[in-house]
């Protein structure tokens, strides 16, 4: 083995990669456009029979009244917790300490919006009802995020769902669902994604995550609601002059793999049991929920690039691009289960387990006894 070589660029060089759809390249819009007709008519500044036909269709999926087509999630998110606090006339929503808008958004809804967060729950651990209760604080809205995706993708029950979104009502709370992998968790929950969002007052969901386009999100909710975050998207830039490559896109491939959503729910079972029968190695979930999951590994970065490089380049299996250190012994990495699992030469696969376990093992066998 090369000892410059980085686990990034063997993973690139393997003939197959385990997660996700395959690469992002240049051809999934390619794709997505090869059927359009080239005279079709743009839509304009978010204006436009085909971006609005879109809009309708994914209102109705979702079982809301109207629903608006976002460049990004992040916007989207951002502007209906900025309308749910100027309704309510407070400055404070409350969502888990490892949100999105927490950890991967610069501050933005402070900075821009001059909104609060309240963090609920311990970061390791989903938010509960007694978190909701037990706020001694105000708030405009509480955003849940189905799954918890820094936490492995844990889901709490269905009751726990109905339980806070009933108490929310209750007490004038709003609720918004960062559901950018909504679709994903259907399967588990054996709801269809109306009955999910029925418990929302609004709700956001990405079409590049488990769909697998271009980019772009969705922001679902009544009618004055999502008017009002039209008005919004003007004033942060995102109405382009033209979003059709982004929701032709987001179109084509939900079209294409929602009704998979079951397959990769299965298979992600199926890929969890062949990592926890690894040495030193646990998935969180033990069991996934959805089609995304982490891998714990209990070892060090540094004993453990040298592994998966080898196992890559002896097998042609690319099981992740990336190792990060949760601490000096113990690495995670994400997986989410797409089309390219399906395509993994399982004979290959169940031999880049053996080696990897094999090789875990040796790691085993230089820990001195105590």
């Amino acid at each position: 083995m090369n000892e410059n070589k980085t686990l990034l660029n063997a993973f690139k060089q393997t003939a197959y990669q385990a997660g996700g759809h395959g690469k992002r390249n240049a051809g999934i819009l390619k794709q997505a456009l090869s059927e359009v007709d080239a005279q079709a008519e743009s839509d304009m500044y978010g204006s436009g029979k085909s971006i609005e036909d879109f809009q309708e269709k994914m209102a109705k999926y979702l079982g809301k009244e109207s629903a608006v087509f976002f460049p990004s999630g992040t916007m989207a998110q951002q502007i209906a917790l900025r309308i749910w606090c100027d309704k309510k006339g407070i400055k404070k929503v409350a969502y888990h300490p490892l949100s999105h808008l927490e950890i991967h958004e610069e501050d933005g809804l402070k900075e821009l919006h001059g909104i609060q967060p309240i963090l609920l729950a311990d970061k390791d651990r989903l938010i509960s009802l007694e978190d909701v209760v037990s706020l001694n604080e105000d708030i405009a809205c509480l955003l849940l995020e189905l799954p918890q995706r820094e936490i492995g993708g844990q889901l709490p029950d269905y009751k726990t769902l109905e339980a806070i979104s009933a108490y929310c009502r209750d007490k004038g709370i709003k609720l918004q669902l960062d559901g950018a992998r909504l679709f994903e968790i259907l399967p588990y929950y054996k709801k269809t994604a109306a009955e999910i969002c029925e418990l929302f007052d609004s709700v956001y969901v990405s079409f590049y995550k488990g769909i697998g386009g271009v980019a772009g999100a969705i922001l679902a909710g009544g009618k004055e609601f999502t008017e009002e975050s039209k008005i919004w998207k003007r004033r942060h830039g995102g109405d382009l002059i033209s979003l059709y490559p982004y929701f032709i896109s987001s179109d084509y491939y939900f079209e294409k793999r929602i009704h998979k959503m079951e397959q990769y729910y299965q298979e992600a079972k199926e890929f969890a049991a062949l990592f926890n029968g690894c040495e030193f190695t646990s998935t969180k979930p033990l069991e996934p929920v959805s089609n995304m999951f982490h891998v714990h590994i209990a070892q060090p970065k540094k004993k453990l690039e040298p592994i998966f490089i080898e196992t890559y380049e002896e097998t042609g299996i690319g099981l992740t691009s990336y190792l990060k250190e949760l601490n000096e012994n113990e690495c995670y990495f994400e997986l989410s289960v797409g089309d390219a699992y399906a395509d993994l030469p399982k004979d290959e696969l169940g031999k880049a387990f053996q080696l990897l376990d094999t090789r875990l093992k040796e790691l085993k066998e230089e820990i001195p006894l105590t």
